[in-house]
């Protein structure tokens, strides 16, 4: 039941810094390009094969890490972000460029800023807590397929 609790605290805690709609909405373009990059520059660190057509990156040792920490938390969530975290991956793989990679990582950014910059008025949610970082992306996904019943604060 604890974790339960953890999760559901999370995601009220991070929704109050994401209260409106435009936030929100520049968070879910912002997140899946911050991923993306992420998990593009990740991919230049080739770490060994899996089999003999799939070499192993730290892209997928981070996105097992995340996965595992989503699971710790929520199961239908994190099979849900485990499933977006393996498409962006292979949208990485498939561009395999580090420079576009770096340039969506960037441009994430500027999304994220922007948001509550112009719509929220408020700062990062990750500034208090750190772990805001992994929760945002699970917010997004909650708040798209309405897996917790956590009240939603997006106006």
């Amino acid at each position: 039941m604890e974790n339960v609790c953890r999760i559901d605290a999370f995601l009220a805690d991070y929704g109050s810094y994401h209260r409106t709609r435009g936030n929100v909405l520049c968070h879910a373009a912002g997140i899946t390009l911050i991923l993306f990059g992420s998990l593009s520059l990740l991919s230049t660190l080739r770490i060994g094969a899996v089999g003999p057509l799939a070499p192993l990156t730290a892209a997928e040792i981070g996105v097992t890490a995340a996965v595992l920490f989503y699971l710790a938390l929520d199961v239908p969530l994190a099979l849900a972000m485990l499933v977006e975290l393996v498409v962006l991956d292979l949208a990485a793989r498939a561009v395999a460029n580090w420079r576009v990679g770096l340039a969506a990582f960037v441009l994430g950014w500027i999304f994220q800023g922007t948001g509550h910059a112009v719509y929220e008025k408020n700062k990062p949610a990750f500034v208090k807590n750190l772990v805001h970082l992994m929760v945002g992306p699970v917010f997004l996904m909650n708040e798209l397929l309405k897996l917790r019943r956590v009240p939603s604060a997006v106006n």
